[in-house]
């Protein structure tokens, strides 16, 4: 089964519109396809297939009023069956660290010849570790300029991300990298390949391991929304930066115009490639879809995103989790997208956020710890 993630730096750049169709265009060439919605606290990907809003989804298992079985349903399209997302269940704009783990092992059992993943936008752990299921996720983005940069800081912080999945907590490249992010103004102007230089000579065993990884990632690229064939220009700015910065391959999988036909699909609560295959719209994700079906299906070599469950790296992550939005804020303000009224009321969110997160991770650590009481007890 070939896993693809498809995520997006920013919302509103068709990340959704190619999730649905993509799939429905596999399915229409003789593959089994499970599209699941995982834009959590936003899943609307019901509404591009056409379906009225579901009763179980991710949300409804997670919360174990459904089996997972029972929230993976056939739809009207040929191969295609759809898994829906919270189904209007509050609260779930995130996963705890078990409820991902265990929707990652559920995903990876499924019977299918394609499973597509909906992510939401945005650099969050989770969906970093989602992307990360597979070498072979794809990020859309648009040709503005806040859409380019947030595509590039996209996959930036998943090859961060891969690098500290690859390194453990106390080996020498770690302790490295935790001394960087000190020192934040110099972790930004940092080339990964420069960085990859330095941490092979201080830890030149579990370096290799992420380079190992590094030369598996092949992210894919669509830039959705161009209106002129210069456009198309962005992607190779993209790849150009990810080669210079990060040391990353990025595979170009096509452009797709921006077409005011979607929106009359959508009004009519059909598919564009099914309310209208010809069009140039439908045409662009049909040549995507043949891309897909003619390349070979990769895996990371002994790597699995997500599997720590203790809450000593619950709080490691909540602290990742700031560092990264902090990283990210940080870029925006270099280019000038941030006014200083938004750029403190970034902050003071984030630091709200990180708080509950703490104020959880204290939460599990008192369970834990009285669960392992009453055992000693018995």
């Amino acid at each position: 089964m070939q896993i693809i993630p498809i995520a997006s730096g920013k919302g509103g750049v068709g990340k959704s519109l190619l999730s649905a169709n993509l799939s429905i265009a596999l399915g229409q060439a003789g593959k089994k396809v499970i599209l699941a919605d995982l834009d959590l606290g936003a899943s609307n990907l019901h509404l591009v297939l056409g379906q009225s809003s579901p009763k179980a989804g991710i949300g409804t298992f997670i919360t174990g009023e459904n089996k997972f079985e029972d929230i993976i349903a056939d739809t009207e399209y040929e191969n295609l069956r759809f898994i829906a997302g919270d189904s209007e269940v509050p609260g779930l704009s995130s996963l705890k660290i078990f409820q991902k783990n265990t929707l990652i092992k559920k995903f990876q059992s499924l019977d299918a010849d394609y499973l597509i993943l909906d992510l939401g936008a945005g650099t969050h752990l989770t969906i970093l570790d989602l992307f990360l299921l597979s070498p072979q996720g794809i990020i859309v983005t648009a040709p503005t300029v806040t859409a380019t940069l947030n595509g590039y800081l996209f996959l930036k912080n998943a090859v961060f991300r891969l690098m500290s999945a690859s390194f453990k907590k106390a080996s020498k490249a770690a302790q490295y990298l935790e001394k960087l992010k000190t020192d934040a103004a110099s972790l930004k102007k940092l080339y990964i390949p420069k960085l990859i230089e330095t941490l092979d000579e201080i830890d030149p065993k579990n370096t290799a391991v992420f380079k190992e990884r590094l030369s598996q990632f092949h992210p894919r690229l669509v830039l959705n929304m161009i209106d002129d064939p210069k456009d198309a220009d962005k992607a190779l700015k993209i790849r150009r930066s990810c080669q210079q910065y990060l040391g990353l391959d990025v595979e170009h999988l096509g452009v797709m115009y921006r077409d005011s036909l979607q929106d009359r699909a959508l009004s009519s609560r059909l598919p564009v490639i099914s309310y209208k295959p010809n069009s140039v719209l439908s045409q662009a994700i049909f040549r995507i879809a043949e891309k897909i079906l003619q390349s070979e299906t990769v895996a990371f070599t002994d790597f699995a995103a997500a599997t720590d469950t203790s809450f000593e790296i619950a709080q490691e992550e909540a602290t990742d989790d700031f560092s990264a939005k902090m990283s990210y804020v940080e870029d925006l303000i270099g280019t000038g997208a941030l006014s200083t009224g938004e750029l403190a009321e970034i902050i003071k969110t984030q630091q709200f956020e990180l708080n509950q997160l703490r104020n959880e991770n204290v939460l599990l650590k008192s369970k834990i710890v009285k669960a392992a009481n009453q055992g000693f007890k018995v």
